[in-house]
């Protein structure tokens, strides 16, 4: 089976730095396709989830959360329309947060936060252990793309729109 990696928290503010691209040629063996510098990955050959961890996981030079997802859950994801009716912005970036396993339990959605003032999130769907939404761009958004964590009550790694549908191409290769 093929599969996507996300690594939590990596090349963000200097901190849990690497480069993705050493990575993948290091993953060579596994057709590794690196997207972008967030830590992202496209497995092509199969692998199970526990032989690839452990091989990313000697090949960092740090901890950090990986999720792993079967790229099959990546295709059904992209070839949704989930921002149907909802005009593209520049100040507006579409997301997807990818959860560490499915919630057990989970807001009603659409969720909006702050829930009072002018919003700075905006969660619109979840399917499974991906969470769609819309983020403005400003520095307090991030903080909220943050709460997801506890309102899911799971770690999660966030990835703009652009980021999926890469990932997507990469699968079609």
């Amino acid at each position: 089976m093929t599969h996507v990696v996300l690594l939590r928290g990596v090349n963000v503010g200097g901190h849990r730095t690497f480069r993705p691209a050493r990575l993948a040629e290091q993953l060579q063996h596994l057709g590794a396709v690196n997207i972008g510098a967030a830590g992202t990955f496209v497995i092509r050959e199969p692998v199970t989830q526990a032989q690839l961890r452990a091989e990313l996981a000697s090949l960092l030079p740090f901890e950090t959360e990986i999720m792993i997802c079967p790229s099959r859950e990546f295709a059904r994801l992209s070839a949704q329309d989930w921002f149907a009716g909802r005009p593209s912005r520049p100040d507006i970036v579409r997301f997807v947060s990818v959860l560490s396993r499915v919630p057990r339990l989970a807001p009603l959605l659409p969720l909006t936060l702050p829930s009072r003032a002018r919003w700075l999130l905006r969660v619109l769907a979840r399917d499974g252990r991906f969470v769609i939404g819309e983020y403005r761009r400003q520095m307090k958004a991030i903080g909220y793309l943050g709460t997801l964590d506890r309102v899911f009550g799971a770690a999660a790694t966030t990835r703009n729109w652009n980021t999926i549908t890469a990932i997507a191409k990469a699968m079609e290769r």
